[in-house]
């Protein structure tokens, strides 16, 4: 008699094999798992009646004769991928697969908390409807958000660009207006996921994300896990004590490092030495290709703080590479900053590269995310079939109907 587990693992395997192989007869499916027959053909018939597995085609055997093929329905269920900003909310509708079925965005409500939670449901909404998608067939969702969650109390705190959303628990509330589970997850950390489902570093199970922008995050992945500390705040780098006093009150609510080197301090750091005429950072960067010297010094200054960042990310977790992300820190002519500096400092020089996802980093590990955590609650599989991300995604509760 068949255990449940022997089931499950015989489920696991041919699901596996369908994602990685695509079109399949069972007597092929028999051969790559090495199951019997009876049994590849008993789970492939299961798998058919409740909508996971189709009919493909036929296909001519070496005797003439032909055999069915079968494949994953994509379509039979959905997952919801989200990244919340301080000035947008982009969500995305993802197939079984992980193709992106449709996405939405728009500015985030500022006034935060429910009504942020109201926003995401409506613009799920709208996702599924463009992709022409049941709403009840998405399954898992995962969110990315500034600040660090407390799992405790499903609040999100640190997120002052958001307001109240450590007021309400955003878990339950996502829950409860949506109608499936949502995983909450620092939003670097997702960029991390992204990265090594869909980026640079899909063959590297210990590197860190730094992404620099407004502010500077840090998403750490050891061993093909993620390291979230002991309240949830490994990673939080803009804490370190470099570019200022850590002892100064003035930093404090952002953290010395961001305090030196996010974009107020850009503009600040680039007016201080004389520069004018320009409205943000991208204004810097644009003096800098015409060869302006308060430019030149201002993001060479910001090169030096951030290298020095990355040579104690470097002694602590001994990275394979720093992926260097958001609108700032993707910039090629801070990443060739960086790169000088490390190679001029360091022995065994530190590989450092820009990120290949740019803004979507946050959003693909959100889906990522979501679709490891529905493979795990239907079929028992770890991590995403077919890819090398392998990702500790927290449990949602998902019906496999």
């Amino acid at each position: 008699m068949t255990t449940p587990l022997a089931r499950q693992m015989s489920v696991r395997a041919v699901m596996e094999t369908l994602m990685r192989a695509g079109p399949i007869s069972r007597a092929e499916l028999a051969r790559v798992t090495g199951l019997s027959k009876q049994t590849a053909s008993e789970v492939v018939r299961d798998l058919e009646a409740n909508g996971w597995v189709r009919e493909r085609g036929q296909t001519q055997g070496l005797v003439g004769r032909s055999a069915t093929t079968y494949e994953l329905d994509v379509s039979r269920a959905y997952v919801l991928g989200v990244d919340l900003g301080g000035t947008k909310v982009h969500v995305a509708l993802a197939d079984l697969a992980g193709a992106i079925a449709a996405e939405e965005i728009e500015a985030t409500d500022k006034r935060g908390g429910q009504h942020v939670v109201e926003q995401i449901a409506a613009l799920t909404s709208r996702a599924a409807a463009r992709a022409g998608a049941d709403p009840r067939r998405i399954r898992a969702g995962a969110m990315g958000s500034p600040g660090v969650f407390q799992p405790g109390s499903g609040r999100i705190n640190i997120a002052p660009n958001i307001p109240n959303l450590d007021r309400i628990d955003v878990v339950q509330a996502l829950r409860d207006r949506l109608g499936f589970a949502v995983a909450v997850e620092n939003d670097v950390n997702l960029a991390a996921v992204g990265e090594r489902w869909r980026g640079c570093c899909r063959d590297a199970s210990t590197f860190a994300f730094v992404a620099l922008g407004t502010g500077i995050g840090m998403g750490l992945m050891a061993d093909g896990k993620l390291i979230r500390g002991a309240r949830g705040a490994a990673g939080e780098i803009a804490y370190l004590p470099l570019g200022g006093d850590p002892f100064d009150s003035r930093g404090y609510r952002l953290g010395t490092l961001e305090t030196a080197i996010g974009s107020v301090a850009i503009l600040e750091r680039f007016r201080g030495l004389g520069g004018e005429g320009v409205e943000d950072v991208r204004g810097v960067f644009d003096r800098l290709v015409d060869g302006d010297p308060a430019a030149r010094t201002t993001i060479d200054e910001v090169a030096r703080l951030l290298a020095q960042a990355l040579m104690a990310v470097r002694a602590l977790l001994d990275p394979e590479l720093v992926v260097l992300g958001g609108s700032i820190g993707s910039r090629p002519e801070l990443v060739e900053r960086v790169r000088a500096l490390m190679a001029g400092f360091m022995a065994e020089p530190l590989r450092v590269e820009a990120s290949p996802l740019g803004g979507r980093a946050a959003l693909l590990g959100a889906v990522g995310t979501a679709l490891s955590t529905l493979y795990d609650a239907v079929f028992g599989l770890t991590g995403l079939p077919g890819d090398q991300a392998r990702e500790d995604a927290p449990a949602a509760a998902v019906t496999a109907a």
